[in-house]
């Protein structure tokens, strides 16, 4: 049971005996565990000891989102919200749920923002935005959001310090996901908009269903042509195989009606088009291939003369079955020069080995460099064998910003990697060889050998992509990238012990500090303490109107009990009718200088 101990008096304490935030302790030592289940039993005890306590209830919302439940999580993230209006992580927790809850995105980045305003100086809030611009694809203002987050850092109050500095770690979920958004990431739902009133999976459902025509129309079109084309010029029966094209045609007709039917949200394909191009590069390639097929048949059929027609009738064949292959290698190609790689290596190195996206992050950003690598060794081998051998010199510098990304990243896991990298090396070093040997037998010898190299590590990179989808795991591409999403709002509440508790009760006067455009200011103020732990005040109307542009405020107070002693609350202040509730942030407690401490 791990809440069964003893007490001051030595006497044996029962599970009913501890008070809500020990039960608050122990559910999210659980949750540290991997016990949401457990740990959701243990924050409704909380919850059940003290309904006030705004850390239960943060903390019930959590094992639900751990579970997978988040429509029970929102209503005990709301009302963590409802028993401390100025908690940032309430509001972050709250945040967290709604994002993920289908037409209220503009309330998640609401949330986070006021997260943001009540505790400029935490992390948390700054990835929260981050992680919301970097799910619309916003990447631009995720990588702001990131450095903020890493230059909020403990220890380095004043953001002096470089947040890519392999020194120090940082926040691990800014670090991974900041990779990500320097890496021009797209989600696996890149189709979908987040801010859409929509559920996803019915997107997912319409995007399924134009990609499935696409992929059918292209495949029945070429496999038509090529089956025409063959009967045509082998077998000498091009008359018999002609009213095949049209039966294809009108094939497609039933297919494409069942398609469309499945689509349902056609306001949204135009966007969700325009949200994922190679979605709608495939559907538009579709269009071209039903056009081309069309214009084949029927330019056939009509009979003009054969010789005007023969490159116009291969031209359109060519645009029907060999639009898919090209369609791919154009898409690998201009995946792999998407983003900034190297500085997303830089960035994602220093983050604790034990964070599983910040491994898989950093093998597949390898194998995007790679990949860089290869198609400019590739290039420059084609150019100079073509033009100017001895131009191959500069092969050698080439496989630079791989090694150095390898070494600098110590990934010891993928052993195709380390393989495909010194491959790599091997052949920028055998044509720069080649080129300088010029027209000797050596020469030849050296570029067969480079040649050679660069078709290793294509092997090695389909071999590696084929064991990869056997057996299910990630592999050597883009859609491999995962983006880091950690807990948030777990963190305990500031409680008000009792004596700070009997000091705002007793007090004779009670200051309230605030800033405004003109610096520091004071007012008194009656005050009273919750039974959830904030403070409701009554203050002058010229303090509400400066709270309202910065919630941070102090409380002091005096406890006349006992004459030296003092007592300063930070916190939020927020509005609530005709009182101010503050959550606290900090207190402080000390003594005035008495007798006893003059000299």
């Amino acid at each position: 049971m791990g809440l069964v101990g003893t007490d001051e008096s030595g006497r044996k304490r029962t599970p009913s005996d501890r008070s809500s935030r020990e039960w608050c302790e122990e559910a999210l030592t659980r949750l540290d565990a991997g016990r949401p289940e457990s740990a959701l039993d243990a924050a409704r005890h909380a919850a059940d000891l003290d309904p006030g306590s705004e850390w239960a209830h943060r903390l019930i919302s959590l094992a639900h989102e751990r579970l997978g439940r988040d429509a029970d999580a929102l209503p005990a993230a709301e009302r963590a919200v409802e028993l401390a209006r100025g908690s940032w992580q309430a509001r972050l927790r709250l945040a967290a749920v709604l994002r993920r809850t289908p037409g209220r995105w503009a309330e998640a980045v609401e949330q986070a923002g006021l997260a943001r305003k009540f505790a400029p100086e935490q992390p948390g809030p700054e990835v929260m935005l981050g992680d919301l611009a970097l799910l619309r694809g916003e990447h631009a203002r995720a990588e702001r959001s990131y450095l903020a987050a890493l230059a909020a850092r403990p220890g380095d109050p004043t953001g002096a310090e470089d947040p890519t500095c392999p020194s120090d770690p940082g926040d691990p979920q800014a670090r991974v996901n900041l990779g990500l958004a320097l890496l021009r990431w797209e989600p696996p739902r890149r189709h979908h908009d987040p801010a859409w009133p929509v559920d996803p999976r019915e997107s997912g459902r319409a995007r399924r269903a134009l990609e499935i025509w696409a992929r059918q129309v292209r495949l029945l079109l070429a496999v038509a042509t090529a089956a025409i084309a063959a009967c045509a010029l082998l077998l000498g029966r091009g008359a018999e195989a002609r009213p095949a094209g049209w039966a294809v045609l009108l094939l497609l007709v039933p297919l494409t009606l069942r398609q469309a039917r499945r689509v349902g949200l056609w306001t949204y394909v135009g966007a969700m088009l325009r949200r994922d191009p190679w979605l709608g590069v495939s559907v538009v390639s579709a269009v071209l291939s039903v056009v081309a097929f069309a214009a084949w048949v029927v330019l056939d059929a009509v009979r003009v003369p054969p010789s005007s027609l023969d490159p116009l009738w291969a031209g359109l064949a060519g645009i029907v079955v060999l639009g898919w292959p090209a369609l791919a290698g154009v898409r690998a190609l201009a995946e792999s020069w998407r983003g900034r790689p190297l500085r997303a290596l830089a960035v994602m190195a220093p983050a604790p080995e034990s964070e599983r996206a910040a491994r898989r992050n950093v093998g597949v950003t390898l194998w995007i460099v790679l990949g860089r690598t290869w198609s400019v060794l590739m290039a420059l081998a084609a150019g100079a064998l073509a033009v100017e051998p001895r131009a191959a010199v500069a092969a050698v510098a080439v496989p630079y910003p791989v090694v150095r990304g390898y070494l600098r990243a110590r990934h010891r896991g993928d052993p195709w990697l380390a393989t495909a990298t010194w491959l790599v090396v091997a052949a920028a070093v055998a044509c720069a060889a080649g080129g300088l040997l010029g027209a000797t037998p050596g020469a030849a010898w050296a570029w067969r050998a480079g040649l050679g190299a660069l078709g290793a590590v294509a092997l090695v990179f389909a071999v590696r992509g084929l064991r990869a989808w056997w057996r299910g795991g990630p592999g050597p591409w883009r859609s491999s990238l995962l983006m880091c999403d950690l807990p948030v709002g777990a963190g305990p509440s500031v409680a008000l012990e009792p004596e700070v508790r009997q000091t705002f009760s007793y007090a004779r006067s009670i200051v309230l500090s605030y800033g405004d455009a003109l610096g520091p200011r004071v007012a008194g103020a009656v005050a009273s303490v919750t039974s959830s732990g904030e403070l409701r005040l009554i203050a002058e109307t010229a303090a509400w109107e400066a709270i309202e542009a910065d919630p941070r405020v102090a409380v002091f107070a005096t406890d006349p009990l006992q004459r030296r002693f003092w007592v300063e609350v930070r916190g939020i202040a927020r509005a609530d009718s005709d009182v101010l509730r503050v959550t606290p942030k900090e207190v402080l407690v000390g003594e005035f200088p008495g007798r006893h401490q003059r000299r």
